[in-house]
Formats: C-alpha cells, sequence, structure tokens
C-alpha cells in the first residue's frame, strides 16, 4: 500500500466518523473541529510500530487539513476537490478526485456522514454498533471485500462525543491505530493558514 493511501485512509477514518449520530449532533458548515493525533503503523515484521503525531483542523463543507508534526513536518489536505500534500510549504503531490474513484467515492461517503446522512456510510460498509452515546463501538465491514477500490478489511471506531481512537486492518495483515486527543469544537473563523491551504487544495 502507497504512502498516499495510507494517508487517504487515515483521513477517511477521522472525516467520516467525527461526530456519531449516536452520540451528538454531526458537524454542520460554520463549525470547525481541532485536536492532536498520535497514528501507529503496525507492519508485519517490525516488532514496534511505526509512530507519527500532530494536529488536525476539520472543516465540514471546505475539507481537512492533517498536519504530521514528527518524524517529519508534512501537511496533507483533503477536499472535494482532491488531496494536496506540501512539505516545509512546497507543494509535493496533487491529486484530483476525479482521477482516483476511491477518493470520489469516499468523499460522496464522508458528506453523507458529515451531514447525519449514514444511508450513505451504509451502502459501502456493513456498520455494527454497540454501546451508548458515553462509550459507542462502531465495526465497518466493506460489502464487497473483493473490490480493488477498497483496501481496508475492518474499521473500528471507538469514542463518546467524539472519536477517541480509529484501527483500520488491512487484507495484508498490517493494521493503523489513530488516536485522536484535546478535541475543540467551534465557530471561530478559520486562521489565514487553514484558508489558504484549504483553497489550495480545492483549485483543479
Amino acid at each position: 500500500m502507497t504512502r498516499l493511501l495510507r494517508i487517504v485512509l487515515a483521513l477517511a477514518a477521522l472525516l467520516a466518523l467525527p461526530l456519531p449520530a449516536q452520540a451528538t449532533e454531526p458537524l454542520t458548515e460554520g463549525q470547525v473541529l481541532r485536536g492532536g493525533f498520535v497514528q501507529e503503523r503496525f507492519l508485519k515484521g517490525f516488532q514496534a510500530p511505526l509512530r507519527s503525531q500532530g494536529r488536525f483542523v476539520l472543516a465540514p463543507g471546505q475539507g481537512l487539513i492533517w498536519r504530521t508534526e514528527t518524524p517529519f513536518a508534512v501537511s496533507t489536505v483533503m477536499s472535494p476537490a482532491g488531496l494536496v500534500q506540501e512539505v516545509r510549504g512546497a507543494e509535493t503531490m496533487r491529486l484530483q478526485a476525479s482521477r482516483m474513484p476511491f477518493m470520489s467515492r469516499l468523499y460522496t461517503m464522508l458528506g453523507g456522514a458529515l451531514t447525519g446522512d449514514w444511508r450513505a456510510l451504509e451502502d459501502m460498509f456493513a456498520v455494527e454498533r454497540t454501546g451508548d452515546a458515553a462509550a459507542w463501538q462502531m465495526l465497518l465491514t466493506p460489502r464487497r471485500a473483493d473490490d480493488p477500490a477498497m483496501p481496508v478489511r475492518a474499521i473500528t471506531v471507538r469514542g463518546g462525543r467524539f472519536v477517541d481512537e480509529v484501527e483500520i486492518a488491512k487484507p495484508d495483515g498490517d493494521r493503523d491505530r489513530l488516536t485522536f486527543h484535546a478535541q475543540a469544537l467551534s465557530r471561530d473563523p478559520l486562521a489565514a493558514d487553514e484558508a489558504q491551504l484549504l483553497a489550495s487544495a480545492a483549485r483543479p
């Protein structure tokens, strides 16, 4: 699996379920969710996971800014138009959603989830929900496990008001774990650099 696809899956895990319907109302345009993350990659042949951490900004209707701070500083922005990656302020990758069918399908799913329309999510995944609003878990398994455009075996999401942890299991046995912390929801406007990044990702 390429580094780009791992990033897309990580962003998808966060975007798809930021505020689960059984916990509270989904995010709406004008709201901004900020927080920190730790990502651990568990790979066959490695005793310890590969670890990275950073911060994110989620703005419904505009996209997600995913800033890895350690071990390397990388900014990845995902919007309805596609994905852009920057290293030290220089653009290193731009991928239009129209050129990556999985991303187009993904953003259709995300848009529904963010607006509280879970039908889009359930069209692609079988969803098993357990727990309550204070402590819940969702298990997502692809309805078409043989679909090459869906390179995950299962996604497990745990949380309360917000998503606290996401595990992405892959067909080859590798897995990623994302842990989120210090999450805060506000209606404050985006900072100038955040708005600039999201505007850049929206360009064709």
